[in-house]
C-alpha cells in the first residue's frame, strides 16, 4: 500500500534515522510500501523519514518514473567514497513541494549497504544514480536538499511554507 509522504518543515525530516538491526517482515512491508509509495508519486529515490519512519532504508530506482526496472532497496547505506569531482543538477524531492534548485554534489560515489536478503553490497554509481543516492543518504541523516542551497533562496523557500501553511489554517474544514 501506499503511504502519505511527509513534507518539510516536519521534525522527521531534520532528524538523524536509526540504524536497522534485523530485517524483519515489518521491514519487508515497509520497503515494499516505500516503493509503492515513490511510483506512485513519480519520484526515483525515496527515504523511510520520507513516510515519517526513522530507519536508515531507502528505495531508489533511476529509470522511473515510467519504466520501473532498476528497483534497489537498500539497508543502512553508507557513502564510502566520493570523487573530488562534483557536478550541479537540479534536484527536487517528494518531501519539499513546489520547489527544484540546483545542487552540487560528488560526481561518483561508492555507497555500502545491505540487501533486504541480508547480503552485503557495494553500488559503484555516477551520473543521475550518484546524485540520487547522494539525496536520499542525506535524508537519512536529516538533510534535505534545500540545506545545500544559499541562505537567500532557503530562505524564500521558508518564507512560501509559512504562506502556505497560514492558508491551510484559514482554509474551512469539512
Amino acid at each position: 500500500m501506499t503511504r502519505p509522504l511527509v513534507y518539510y518543515p516536519d521534525p522527521v525530516l531534520a532528524r538523524r534515522a536509526e540504524e536497522i538491526a534485523e530485517i524483519t517482515p515489518e521491514l519487508r512491508a515497509l520497503a515494499d510500501d516505500m516503493a509503492l509509495t515513490m511510483y506512485a508519486n513519480e519520484g526515483i529515490g525515496l527515504a523511510a523519514p520520507q513516510v515519517g519512519e526513522g530507519v536508515r532504508l531507502v528505495v531508489v530506482d533511476v529509470s522511473g518514473p515510467q519504466l520501473r526496472e532498476d528497483l534497489r532497496v537498500l539497508v543502512n547505506p553508507v557513502i564510502t567514497a566520493r570523487s573530488e569531482e562534483t557536478v550541479e543538477s537540479e534536484e527536487g524531492c517528494l518531501s519539499v513541494r513546489n520547489y527544484r534548485a540546483n545542487v552540487e554534489r560528488a560526481a561518483q560515489v561508492t555507497v555500502r549497504a545491505t540487501t533486504l536478503d541480508g547480503q552485503d553490497l557495494t553500488i559503484e554509481a555516477d551520473e543521475l544514480l550518484a546524485i540520487c543516492l547522494q539525496h536520499e543518504i542525506d535524508h537519512l541523516d536529516g538533510t534535505l536538499f534545500i540545506d545545500h542551497i544559499s541562505r537567500l533562496k532557503r530562505s524564500l523557500y521558508d518564507k512560501k511554507v509559512r504562506k502556505w501553511a497560514k492558508q491551510q489554517d484559514k482554509a474551512p474544514s469539512e
